[in-house]
């Protein structure tokens, strides 16, 4: 018997399969079915957006609406770490677009880019609800307030020598 392979096309889209059917009866199961296929996935490929609308009984632009309006949502593999510059009220006022000017000059990429070395995804979020804190990030899961460019780089530094040393 062989092991489900998360990379091949075939079991992704069995993933989705199975995940859509689930969500199926529920009302308004758009976007929690999208959240649940990145989730699991890491991004929602466009070879998925037939079998969504199709278990939602959608048309496939209702569906490709949803995923390109809601910057959350991804089309592409992210990189091995997701970092997210929060682009609120309150981190915008601490320095926040100086950061954000910094991040993308450090890493060389923009919103919604992954590094030349697939280490780094940088997205821009809005409020990560750390406002006593800002500006901040949230690498992958972790988030980090009181960001300034010096901290940014070692938080980089930091997931760059944790994957030297894996």
């Amino acid at each position: 018997m062989s092991r489900p392979d998360p990379d091949s096309a075939t079991d992704r889209l069995a993933r989705v399969r199975s995940i859509a059917s689930a969500y199926r009866p529920t009302p308004g199961a758009l976007l929690p079915l999208l959240h649940a296929v990145q989730n699991e996935l890491g991004f929602i490929p466009d070879d998925c957006v037939p079998i969504i609308a199709g278990e939602l009984d959608l048309s496939r632009a209702e569906v490709h609406g949803v995923i390109s309006f809601y910057h959350h949502f991804r089309r592409t593999p992210p990189g091995r770490h997701v970092v997210q510059v929060c682009r609120a009220e309150s981190c915008q006022a601490m320095g926040g677009e100086a950061l954000e000017a910094h991040a993308k000059a450090r890493l060389g990429v923009d919103y919604h880019s992954t590094t030349p070395d697939c280490a780094v995804t940088l997205e821009a979020v809005y409020c990560l609800g750390n406002c006593a804190c800002s500006p901040a990030i949230r690498v992958d899961d972790e988030i980090v307030g009181r960001v300034d460019a010096a901290r940014f780089d070692e938080v980089i530094a930091e997931l760059r020598s944790g994957e030297a040393s894996a």
